[in-house]
């Protein structure tokens, strides 16, 4: 299971694990935000600048569009995209949407394991899991999971991590 069968050495192959179906929403949130923000610089330029006013209508429709088109598509190809898993050999992770990544990291390269949640994520219960490892390409992130399932990851990490010696170099 993950192993190259010529080598027994992990593979890059899709991780079985979709986050929480949570993150949609949580996805579309921070995506409105910054929707939100360009609509109301918009709406305080029509106000500063009326004497273009029909041009200024048509950029307005046009974001809004745009706005609700983001809305609805990405978090749910997100959603789709964003997967992972732990094997006894590797952590696997995909994450996503139109420039999509596929890692994979053997736990012997594990060095320390973090948890995070930001002031939206806590509004919808999701906490971001980071497996920092030897890599040069950096730490593999998790986005997206819900709490009870992040605990069990990172307690299962970590404790891997604990039975690596030296520093995982």
């Amino acid at each position: 299971m993950g192993q190259d069968p010529r080598t027994s050495a992990p593979w890059l192959r899709p991780p079985r694990h979709l986050v929480s179906p949570v993150a949609v929403w949580y996805w579309t949130a921070r995506a409105a935000i910054g929707w939100v923000v360009l609509i109301v610089l918009e709406v305080i330029w029509m106000v500063g600048f009326p004497g273009s006013s029909g041009w200024h209508w048509a950029l307005l429709a046009i974001t809004a569009a745009l706005a609700v088109g983001h809305l609805i598509v990405m978090p749910r190809w997100r959603y789709r995209v964003h997967r992972w898993e732990v094997t006894p050999v590797a952590v696997y992770t995909q994450a996503g949407w139109f420039h999509q990544e596929r890692r994979i990291a053997p736990l012997s390269r594990l060095q320390t394991v973090d948890s995070e949640r930001g002031p939206i994520e806590q509004l919808f219960g999701l906490v971001k899991v980071t497996a920092n490892t030897a890599s040069a390409a950096g730490p593999l992130r998790i986005t997206g999971l819900d709490r009870a399932t992040a605990q069990g990851l990172v307690e299962e990490l970590t404790a891997i991590a604990q039975q690596t010696p030296g520093d995982a170099t």
